[in-house]
C-alpha cells in the first residue's frame, strides 16, 4: 500500500475529527485563508493588528465552555493558565519535554473541540498573544491540519515562521543587523536585503559528516519531517483522533526506513558508507556543532566528538534530583531490552496483562506503535517512548532545573532533528529492530509470489540524470522584531539566498508487453549498486537501501504499451514552498476559485522535496539503478471516506504492504532479475554547476576558457553579507579541499 502523492515519505492531509463533525465538504473562504495566514506572522512578538488585539484583550474562552464539543478541555487549559502553571512567552519550547508536552496538548484540544471556525480563531487569536510563541505554534498547527473545517487551508513555510531554527546564527544576526540600520537616516537601503547563507560546516567543521549538510541542514528536507510529524504526533491517539485506518505503526517504520535508505544514497555521492551503528557503552563517535540559536539568545547545545553517554559522565557536575531525563541511560537501556524480548518472544502484554500476538496479520503496526511509544502502543507505560530519551541522551544537552529553562538541543525539536547526523544513527538501531521482527516472521518472497503472469517489462530508458546547486530564495522577516505599525504595514523585508540541490528535469519510459487489458501497479525504486569502494552489493543485503521513487496505477492494454513520465509528474515529492509573503499578498488579491486552483494541491499537501529526487552524484558519475514492479492492482479494502484524508485510508494506491516487494528480507535475489515483470536499469547520477545544466558540454568549456583568458576584464561581485563571492558562489560540498570524491568513481 502506498500514499497517493507522498508515498513513503510523508503524511498527508489532516486527520478526519469525529468528535467535531464528519462534514469535510466545506466551502473554501478566502477570507479565511487570509485570517489563517495572519496567525502566524511574526510569531515571536504579540500580534498587533487592531481586530487581534481587541480579540486578545476582550474574549475569555473559560466564559464560553458552551462553545466546545468538550467543555472539560477549557477547564483542563484553564487551571494551566489560572494556577501560573502554563509555559510564559520568550521561554524555550519542546514538544520532547513532558510538561511542555502536556500543556501543548490541552491548548492543542482546546483549539480542536471549538465547535466552530470562528469560535477556533478567537480561541488561537487569544492564545497568539497569551500563550509561549512555540507552544501556540505547534498546537495551533496540529489544530488546523486535523480540524475538518481548517484542513484544506495552507499553512505557511515553517521555515520562514520560525527561521531560527533553519539558518545559522551569522544569518539571523546579519537579518537583526540590517533591522538596527533601518530606523537611522539612511536607513531605507537596509530594507529589502538578501543575506547569502551557507551550512554549518563552512564556520566551523568538526566531523567529515558535515559534508553532507547540504542535506541533512536543508530547509525542505527539515520542513518536510516537521510537518509529517504535526500530521502523525507521536501522543495522538488513534481512537480518538481517527488514525486507525492508515496503519499508522507500519508508516512509522516506513516513514524511518525511507528516510535512511534516501540518506545513505547520499552518503555514496559524497564518498561515505553506511550509516555507522553505535553503542551506548562506547564513546559516541560523532560529534555535532548546529551552529543555531534561540530567538532568545543561547546557543543551541553541541555534542564533541567520542561523547560519553554513562549517566556519571552524562550528568557530571550538574544538580538534577529527581528529573528522570537525567536518567536517559536507563530508560533506553531497559526499553531497548523490552523491544528485543517483544521480538523474540512473539508476543505483547497489556495492560491489565493478557497477551497480543505479534506474528499476526497486525503485527508489524502494533510493533510500530509500540516502538513509536503513541497512546496505540499495547501498553505505553511499559513500553515506554524510547526515542524521547534517546533524542535527550544523544543530544547531550544540559539537565533543565525547571521546566521553565530547558535546553533542548536539536535532537529535540522535529525542525531541526535531521539535521544532526546522530538522528540517522539512532533510528537505524531503531529500525534494525524491525528488520529482525521481518526476519523471524515473514517468509522470503519466491517468484510464484512476485509473477504477474501475462505481463513482461521489456525494457526501460531514463534521461541523463543531472544535479546541481542553485540560490533558493526564502523571507526571514520573522528572525527580527518590529514596531507595531511595521507590524500591520509590512514595511521591512529581508530575505535570505541559500544554495539547495536540484534537478535537471528528465523524462523515462517504461515499455511492458501485455496479454490482456488490465490494471496494474507499477512501482520504481531507486537504489545503490556498488558500495563506496566500488563493491557490487548483493540484493539479499541491499533490498532495504531502495527508496521508493514512483507508484502510479496504469491501465496496460493488450499487446505493446509504453509507459512515459514526466519528472514533474512524479507525486511522491513536493515542490518548493510559496514564500509566506507571496501566499499572504495572493490571499488579499484573487478570487476563491483561482485561490483554490493555486494551492488545493500544492501547499498543505506535502512530501520530501521535489529538489531530492537524485542524490547529488559525482562530476564522473556516480552508478545506482533503478527497479521496475508491475503487478497485479490490489485495491485497499479500509478505505473509509472519499475526501483525502489522513486517518481515512483514501491515500493508498493499492493494498500492498508498504515498500512491496522490498518489505521483507530477500534470500532468493535471483527471483528479483528472472521474474518477466520486474527489470533492473543501471544508470549514473552526473553533478555539475549550474551553468554547465543549461548549455552543451563543447558550449560550456568555450566559456569557461574564455572567461579564464579574460580575468582581468571583469572584477568579482560583492554582496551585502559577510562572506566572499567565492564561498557565496559554491556550495559547500564544492569548496571542502580535505577530499577529492569524484576522482574516486571517474572509472564507471
Amino acid at each position: 500500500m502506498k500514499f497517493l502523492l507522498v508515498a513513503a515519505l510523508a503524511g498527508l492531509c489532516a486527520v478526519s475529527a469525529v468528535s467535531v463533525g464528519n462534514d469535510y465538504h466545506h466551502e473554501y473562504n478566502q477570507q479565511r485563508q487570509k485570517e489563517i495566514y495572519r496567525l502566524f506572522k511574526y510569531i515571536n512578538q504579540p500580534s498587533y493588528y487592531p481586530d487581534h488585539v481587541e480579540i486578545s484583550n476582550s474574549y475569555k474562552f473559560w466564559e464560553h465552555k458552551s462553545d466546545y464539543t468538550k467543555p472539560e478541555v477549557v477547564d483542563e487549559f484553564y487551571n494551566y493558565f489560572y494556577y501560573g502553571k502554563y509555559l510564559h512567552r520568550g521561554e524555550i519550547f519542546s514538544v520532547f519535554h513532558k510538561e511542555h508536552l502536556y500543556q501543548a496538548i490541552a491548548l492543542f484540544k482546546l483549539f480542536y473541540y471549538a465547535n466552530t471556525y470562528e469560535t477556533f480563531y478567537h480561541t488561537a487569536v487569544w492564545a497568539r498573544n497569551h500563550v509561549n510563541e512555540g507552544m501556540y505554534l505547534y498546537a495551533v498547527s496540529v489544530a488546523l491540519v486535523h480540524r475538518p473545517d481548517t484542513y484544506y487551508y495552507a499553512l505557511p513555510p515553517i521555515y520562514e515562521v520560525y527561521p531560527y531554527y533553519f539558518y545559522s546564527t551569522e544569518v539571523i544576526q546579519e537579518a537583526q543587523y540590517y533591522k538596527q540600520l533601518y530606523r537611522g537616516a539612511d536607513g531605507a537601503k537596509y530594507n529589502d536585503q538578501t543575506i547569502y547563507a551557507n551550512y554549518s560546516g563552512y564556520y566551523l567543521n568538526l566531523h567529515p559528516e558535515q559534508a553532507l549538510s547540504y542535506f541533512t541542514e536543508d530547509v525542505g528536507v527539515n520542513s518536510f519531517y516537521y510537518y509529517y510529524n504535526l500530521y502523525y504526533p507521536f501522543w495522538m491517539s488513534g481512537e480518538e483522533f481517527n488514525l486507525k485506518y492508515d496503519n499508522r505503526g507500519e508508516v512509522f517504520y516506513y516513514m524511518y526506513q525511507q528516510i535512511l535508505a534516501r540518506y545513505y544514497l547520499e552518503r555514496l555521492s559524497n564518498g561515505f558508507g553506511e550509516i555507522d551503528h553505535f553503542n551506548w557503552e562506547v564513546p559516541f563517535e560523532t560529534g555535532y556543532y548546529p551552529n543555531l540559536c534561540y530567538p532568545n539568545g543561547l546557543q543551541f547545545p553541541s555534542r564533541p566528538n567520542y561523547a560519553h553517554l554513562y549517566e556519571y559522565f552524562y550528568n557530571y557536575g550538574q544538580k538534577y534530583g529527581y528529573n528522570k531525563y537525567a536518567y536517559s541511560y536507563t530508560f533506553v537501556k531497559d526499553y531497548e531490552r523490552r523491544i528485543r524480548d517483544v521480538i523474540d518472544s512473539g508476543y505483547v502484554y497489556t495492560k491489565s496483562g493478557d497477551k497480543v500476538d505479534l506474528f499476526s496479520h497486525e503485527g508489524l503496526n502494533i510493533l510500530g506503535n509500540l516502538v513509536e511509544g503513541n497512546p496505540d502502543s499495547p501498553y505505553y507505560h511499559y513500553y515506554g517512548a524510547y526515542h524521547v530519551f534517546a533524542r535527550h541522551l544523544l543530544g547531550y544537552s544540559f539537565q533543565p532545573l525547571t521546566y521553565r529553562k530547558v535546553y533542548p538541543s536539536a535532537l529535540e525539536h522535529f525542525e531541526t532533528s535531521m539535521r544532526d547526523p546522530a538522528f540517522y544513527q539512532l533510528y537505524k538501531k531503531l529500525i534494525t529492530y524491525f528488520f529482525r521482527y521481518k526476519a523471524q516472521h515473514y517468509k522470503y518472497y519466491t517468484e510464484h509470489d512476485l509473477a504477474f503472469e501475462g505481463v513482461e517489462v521489456k525494457n526501460v530508458e531514463f534521461d541523463r540524470l543531472v544535479t546541481y546547486f542553485d540560490y533558493y530564495f526564502a523571507d526571514i522577516s520573522s528572525a527580527v522584531y518590529v514596531t507595531p505599525e511595521e507590524f500591520v504595514q509590512d514595511s521591512f523585508k529581508v530575505q535570505v539566498a541559500q544554495h539547495r540541490l536540484n534537478y535537471k528535469p528528465f523524462t523515462y519510459k517504461i515499455y511492458v508487453d501485455s496479454s490482456v487489458d488490465t490494471d496494474a501497479v507499477v512501482k520504481v525504486f531507486f537504489g545503490p549498486k556498488y558500495d563506496e569502494y566500488g563493491r557490487y552489493i548483493n540484493l539479499t543485503e541491499n533490498w532495504m537501501n531502495f527508496v521508493q521513487f514512483d507508484h502510479f496505477v496504469y491501465k496496460l492494454k493488450s499487446g505493446q504499451n509504453v509507459i512515459t513520465r514526466n519528472s514533474r509528474e512524479i507525486f511522491n515529492y513536493m515542490h518548493d514552498r510559496t514564500s509566506y509573503y507571496q501566499l499572504y499578498q495572493k490571499a488579499m488579491g484573487v478570487s476563491d476559485d483561482e485561490h483554490r486552483g493555486s494551492y488545493h494541491h500544492t501547499q498543505f499537501w506535502f512530501g520530501f522535496p521535489q529538489r531530492f529526487y537524485l542524490p547529488k552524484g559525482t562530476y564522473g558519475g556516480f552508478p545506482y539503478q533503478f527497479y521496475v514492479f508491475v503487478t497485479k492492482h490490489v485495491p485497499y479494502k479500509n478505505q473509509k471516506s472519499e475526501v483525502p484524508v489522513v486517518g481515512s485510508g483514501y491515500q493508498y494506491v493499492d493494498g500492498y504492504p508498504m515498500g512491496y516487494p522490498f518489505d521483507r528480507p530477500v534470500y532468493y535475489g535471483q527471483v528479483f532479475y528472472e521474474i518477466p515483470n520486474g527489470y533492473f536499469y543501471e544508470t549514473k547520477v552526473y553533478h555539475r554547476d549550474a551553468d554547465a545544466v543549461n548549455y552543451s558540454q563543447q558550449e560550456y568549456y568555450n566559456k569557461q576558457n574564455y572567461y579564464q583568458h579574460h580575468q582581468h576584464q571583469y572584477k568579482p561581485q560583492h554582496y551585502n553579507s559577510q562572506y566572499n563571492y567565492a564561498k557565496q558562489y559554491y556550495p559547500q560540498g564544492q569548496y571542502y579541499k580535505g577530499q577529492n570524491y569524484d576522482s574516486q568513481y571517474y572509472h564507471y
